[in-house]
């Protein structure tokens, strides 16, 4: 079984700035993808941001530009680094962990996190 520990939401003023980390541990043998969801009340799971195997990332349009995406492929560890927060950024924050294998032959399985907390002061 895979494990996924958030950390780092909190409240910020708007334009405050937040980072948060994701860390997976159990039996990993590969992730083909690390990244973020996000969900405010009301609404359904959105992406914020992606990152493959590979470096590549991809970003939700309303963030571009203010959150970025990293990656330590060592640990199994995603950031997001989030900066220039707005009141609409304000939701739970779900780390995803897509494409996991155990081993070389394994089925590939899906992961997420308990979800963090992100609020943004007018």
């Amino acid at each position: 079984q895979v494990r996924l520990m958030e950390s780092g939401g909190g409240l910020v003023q708007a334009g405050g700035s937040l980072r948060l980390s994701c860390a997976a541990s159990g039996s990993i043998f590969s992730i083909t993808a690390m990244g973020w969801y996000r969900q405010a009340p009301g609404n359904q799971r959105e992406l914020v941001a992606l990152m493959s195997s590979r470096g590549l990332s991809n970003y939700a349009d309303s963030v571009k530009g203010r959150f970025t995406i990293s990656r330590d492929f060592a640990d199994n560890t995603v950031y997001l680094q989030m900066n220039d927060l707005k009141p609409e950024d304000t939701a739970v924050y779900y780390c995803s962990a897509k494409g996991v294998r155990d081993t070389v032959i394994s089925n590939y399985r899906d992961f997420w996190g308990q979800g963090t907390q992100v609020t943004v002061s007018s």
